[in-house]
């Protein structure tokens, strides 16, 4: 058994900038410090970025699970994905509506179902099926997350608000999960990147990453398929990896971040829009968290 971990989190690469972030910031940096405890004490890394993204998620802070807004029909569709590297295993439900933990029901889908993803009503079925928590009141229950106004909701705003964890653990395994309520004002039934195995999320022997960003960008760019080959295959550097992606994207006119983990237990957190939310740990360096820096 190693001593080698890494925990890196993302709560979307949307910050708009004069917005005070502090209660973000605060809440990822205890976020990090829970998950640091749980891989220095053997949590498996699939727990522990199920339970960072649940808890991000539940938080009311970003822009899933809980801060999710209505899209153009009134409904709430919710998108996540998990996966685990050693094994290939993978879960993920899209257009999933009013469950307290998308992330949760993707992992029971990686565990419980002979499927990858599961969307609209399947996903809904198979959630109620397996006992998940439903929003018994959705007008109630859903709030503006941190940076977002009445206003972004009431248009179609490609903004970013995607939450994700990417985790190594002490016994060499690597995990990746990734929800979103998506984007303000979606149609009914549009669906991103973030539920996508291998654009929004992926894990591998080597590499775990998450996405966040306008989601059709990521899907044409090849999403984390592009870093994890450019990484595995093609030599990069892990930072020069999330840039092959990013690089990308921003040619097709999209923007966003994405964090990775390798199997060194080495970081990395790039973006290319205003900002991102972000907050890191690993067996050699203290926690980092942080909305605005330079990125490059």
């Amino acid at each position: 058994m190693s001593k080698i971990y890494a925990l890196a989190l993302h709560g979307g690469a949307g910050p708009k900038a004069g917005e005070d972030y502090q209660v973000v910031e605060e809440h990822l940096e205890s976020l990090t410090t829970l998950g640091q405890e749980m891989l220095k004490n053997g949590t498996p890394s699939l727990d522990v970025v199920e339970n960072m993204v649940a808890q991000l998620e539940a938080s009311g802070l970003y822009v899933a699970g809980k801060g999710s807004a209505p899209n153009v029909a009134g409904q709430v569709e919710l998108d996540a994905s998990i996966m685990q590297g050693h094994t290939r295993q993978a879960g993920a439900v899209a257009a999933l509506k009013d469950f307290i933990s998308p992330i949760s029901v993707a992992k029971a889908v990686l565990q419980k179902s002979p499927c990858v993803m599961l969307t609209a009503d399947g996903a809904d079925y198979f959630a109620l099926e397996q006992g998940f928590e439903k929003v018994i009141d959705p007008k109630s229950y859903y709030v503006l997350p941190v940076g977002v106004s009445q206003q972004d909701i009431d248009q179609y705003d490609m903004s970013h608000g995607t939450v994700g964890a990417v985790a190594l653990d002490i016994h060499g395994n690597l995990a990746a999960a990734t929800s979103t309520g998506g984007v303000f004002g979606k149609p009914q039934g549009r669906v991103g990147d973030t539920p996508i195995i291998g654009i929004g999320t992926w894990a591998d022997d080597e590499i775990a990453i998450s996405c966040t960003g306008t989601g059709e960008f990521f899907i044409r760019a090849g999403g984390a398929l592009t870093t994890a080959n450019g990484y595995k295959l093609a030599g990069d550097t892990l930072d020069e990896a999330l840039w092959r992606l990013l690089d990308d994207v921003k040619h097709l006119g999209g923007d966003g971040g994405l964090i990775a983990v390798d199997k060194k237990g080495q970081i990395a957190m790039a973006y290319n829009s205003d900002g991102m939310k972000r907050a890191s740990v690993s067996y050699n360096t203290d926690i980092i968290s942080t909305t605005f820096a330079p990125c490059r």
